[in-house]
């Protein structure tokens, strides 16, 4: 089963470790001038049989009663094999295939049974890395999210869609594979040109090893431990050594084609450059950096500070849910990826929760600015695919709400459980009142720690609420313990779930 999108990362879970906290009702009420308050129920219905069947409706709770402290918490014990599937996600599968795959043609070519990768290594190198940029890259992501939308709608079979959203999901770990693939390649081409030095030009041997240092640099800054504790050690060494990476790929390609091996002199003819594959490559992954950056521009943002721990930035035009966006103060450093929270593409304005986690979000409460540069491509996540389904739950806590809401704003088909503490309070009237205009009180589930005393028993709230929904999958946006507690419980229940991916 797949895993685990603050996503104060693109590719991070955005939440904070979240305070537990009341319910509102999960199921329909009657409307009367009963106060929202007076409406509190507690999940105690029992499961729905035909998935197109709505809720059933529930008599009013005394409010005393729903407010009773949240029963104590029993530890779940999850068996081996369960833990050992989520581990072993699709992002590790793709990984193991790329990596594989690569590694039976580097020990083919390294005991030169295969030769043609010792003759033309350099595409080895580069097309690997350029599938590792082409996985990362918002406009090809929005284009796969889009085709298999559009193509693959819910009248397929519900594996063959979870199949899709997991595979879409978890592209990162071709990414991770084709860029280790290519480094691995990039080391094999230089050993060779450190075996044939004599018939080698110095120039060429030193760009090979300037760009296998570069390269390094930034796959190591990568790694999840530097990305989820310093991001942006992360950002600036992934990006502007990827840059100068880059910058030394073109170098050594335009170098190593123009030397000539048998007369050992420099061929100025860039013809002979542009025939050769590495070129093609290395322009390719040019191309696919830079179309990002053509887009980002410098935007007008208001920003309501509810309470200290959270801003909410509003942004004009409507966005269609499921995307991310990212945003800095500057316009080449620190961007930070938050889900974005809009009512569809034909609304005035969309809006972005950001959670005060570290020096970037802090500022933006102590130090509001009116302007803030973002990308205008903005990229799809998991919820993006929420359309291939008849029904699905959303399951957030805390700030993961960003990621989550559109969704649900959106499609009346989706229904929401958020856990957090104080919400109307931490969070403002402007979230609030999203919620409020737009969830009917039988598909939304609050739960406020502060108010009821505890966190819930979070895998009952979620298998009563996927059998009276009648629900095809579970969506989860949570910190790592939450996501890990969510997802465990989901896969011993049988339930097809997708949480917050923190890349491996």
């Amino acid at each position: 089963m797949p895993s685990p999108i603050i996503v104060d990362d693109p590719e991070k879970g955005t939440m904070e470790q979240v305070e537990q906290t009341t319910t509102i009702p999960m199921q329909p009420t009657p409307r009367t001038n009963v106060s929202r308050d007076a409406r509190i129920v507690d999940l105690t219905h029992s499961a729905a049989t035909d998935p197109e069947k709505k809720p059933t409706e529930l008599p009013l709770v005394p409010l005393v009663e729903a407010n009773k402290p949240a029963a104590p918490k029993k530890l779940r014990k999850v068996s081996r094999w369960i833990r050992f599937q989520l581990w072993f996600n699709t992002y590790r599968k793709f990984y193991l295939v790329v990596a594989s795959i690569n590694g039976v043609g580097l020990l083919l070519a390294a005991l030169n049974i295969w030769t043609y990768p010792r003759h033309y290594t350099g595409a080895f190198v580069l097309g690997n890395l350029l599938f590792a940029i082409l996985m990362r890259n918002e406009l090809f992501g929005r284009v796969l999210y889009l085709i298999v939308n559009t193509c693959f709608a819910k009248w397929t079979p519900l594996w063959f869609r979870l199949g899709c959203t997991s595979a879409l999901q978890h592209l990162g770990g071709i990414h991770s594979g084709c860029a280790t693939s290519g480094f691995a390649w990039l080391i094999f081409r230089v050993t060779l040109i450190f075996i044939d030095h004599k018939d080698n030009h110095d120039a060429v041997l030193i760009m090979g090893v300037i760009t296998n240092l570069a390269v390094a640099i930034s796959i190591l800054s990568a790694f999840p431990w530097v990305r989820n504790t310093h991001h942006n050690v992360f950002e600036r060494h992934h990006r502007f050594i990827g840059w100068l990476g880059l910058l030394s790929t073109w170098v050594f390609v335009v170098l190593g084609d123009s030397y000539d091996l048998d007369t050992h002199t420099w061929n100025p003819n860039g013809i002979r450059v542009i025939r050769q594959q590495d070129f093609w490559f290395a322009f390719g992954m040019t191309v696919f950096i830079l179309i990002p950056w053509f887009t980002v521009r410098e935007v007008r943002v208001d920003i309501e500070v509810p309470s200290p721990k959270v801003a909410i930035l509003r942004f004009e035009r409507g966005m269609q849910q499921g995307l991310l966006a990212r945003i800095s103060r500057s316009s080449i450093m620190e961007y930070h990826a938050f889900g974005i929270i809009s009512e569809g593409t034909h609304a005035k304005y969309h809006y972005l929760i950001c959670g005060v986690q570290g020096d970037f979000t802090r500022s933006l409460v102590n130090d509001p600015p009116t302007h803030l540069w973002t990308r205008q491509l903005k990229f799809a996540g998991v919820s993006n695919t929420s359309t291939l389904y008849k029904r699905g739950i959303r399951v957030c806590t805390g700030t993961g709400l960003g990621a989550a809401l559109s969704t649900c704003l959106q499609s009346p088909d989706w229904y929401l459980i958020w856990i957090g503490s104080d919400q109307e309070k931490t969070f403002g009237p402007t979230i609030s009142g999203l919620i409020h205009r737009h969830l009917e009180p039988e598909r939304v589930c609050l739960w406020d720690s502060k108010a009821r005393g505890g966190r819930p028993d979070v895998m009952k709230l979620v298998r009563e609420a996927y059998a009276s929904w009648g629900a095809e999958v579970v969506f989860i946006t949570s910190n790592y313990h939450g996501n890990k507690e969510i997802m465990e419980g989901c896969k011993e229940l049988g339930i097809p779930a997708f949480g917050t991916l923190w890349d491996f």
